[in-house]
């Protein structure tokens, strides 16, 4: 079958390899039908993050079709669309079994310690899958993880009703934010030093375009932060009025770059986000058949395996005519 495959640092590569094993109990095969390029596959690829083995199948993004299931899993069945939970949690660890997977303390991810889904097909662990609504094309339900993290990070910023949101950077997470805040009756500000990137989410979502700048002259309370720079944070910090909330989603470097003087006299809260809970999937599983018009803009193209290293190569050099690539994987 064909595969898109992280060998090392900067060598992706497009491979027919072997179809993956049928299914162990427990275990479920997909067909995969489309997948998305999320910014940490671009930063997996760039820098070499988060390679624990090689080569392996990257993808954590997608959707398909059950083709086989092993003993075990009855709450899908073959020929079942479904949506892909990344998260690769024990179900052990203390976090888990308190019900907080998204900090499990092996937590890893599709595409990283076992196979993706930038593939034609993939073998993984029945948890990971579940049923997909009707009616919802193929490109839309692959946003269901990204989708997934945009919620649990407003749900962990936890904004009064109405209650302006400031959004830095957007990029496919901070443009879904912003339409799922917009959705739920907050006026919402989008900041981004690339206008045309700014200016599609503000159409898409209902948002005003605005700069740092400005921020600092409104009286906003609550902001996520999804471009992981620590002058975008640190602006934030200055600009977010008393008792004010940061969710932090963009991941970069670390670095110790925020005084806690501010935080304790001015009672400012840095709230981190990573990953998405269950609940956060199932209930964006519910909501995807009235997103999927709002979802359409945030599509920049429809690709093949073939192309997706020359799509890596597009997003990193800003050559992107929209937020979200869509890999349709010839699955089904």
């Amino acid at each position: 079958m064909r595969a898109v495959r992280l060998h090392a640092v900067q060598d992706l590569r497009v491979e027919d390899i072997d179809a993956p094993q049928p299914p162990k109990p427990g275990e479920v095969t997909l067909a995969v039908t489309a997948a998305g390029i999320c910014g940490s596959d671009l930063h997996n690829f760039k820098t070499g993050a988060w390679i624990s083995r090689a080569p392996w199948v990257a993808g954590h993004e997608f959707t398909g079709t059950v083709s086989a299931i092993g003993f075990g899993p009855s709450h899908v069945s073959v020929g079942q669309r479904v949506i892909v939970d990344s998260r690769c949690i024990c179900g052990d660890c203390p976090p888990c079994r308190d019900g907080f997977g998204q900090v499990c303390d092996r937590l890893g991810f599709l595409g990283e310690v076992i196979d993706g889904g930038f593939a034609e097909s993939v073998t993984l662990p029945a948890r990971n899958v579940v049923a997909a609504p009707d009616g919802v094309p193929d490109r839309h339900l692959a946003m269901a993880e990204p989708l997934a993290v945009a919620l649990h990070a407003l749900r962990r910023l936890t904004p009064t009703a109405g209650a302006v949101i400031a959004i830095t950077g957007c990029g496919p997470i901070g443009g879904l934010v912003a339409l799922l805040a917009s959705r739920a009756g907050h006026p919402v500000k989008v900041i981004d030093r690339n206008e045309q990137r700014a200016t599609r989410v503000a159409a898409a979502t209902g948002a005003e375009v605005i700069s740092l700048a400005i921020l600092r002259t409104l009286r906003v309370r609550y902001a996520v932060e999804t471009t992981g720079s620590h002058a975008v944070l640190l602006s934030l910090v200055d600009s977010v009025v008393g008792c004010g909330c940061i969710a932090l989603v963009g991941i970069a470097g670390s670095a110790a770059v925020v005084d806690p003087v501010k935080l304790v006299e001015r009672e400012l809260s840095l709230l981190g986000s990573h990953a998405f809970t269950d609940a956060d999937l199932n209930d964006i599983c519910a909501m995807l058949p009235k997103l999927t018009d709002a979802l359409e803009p945030f599509v920049a193209e429809t690709i093949s395996l073939s192309d997706v290293p020359n799509a890596y190569v597009r997003h990193l050099a800003g050559a992107v005519d929209g937020l979200k690539s869509i890999i349709l994987c010839g699955g089904g």
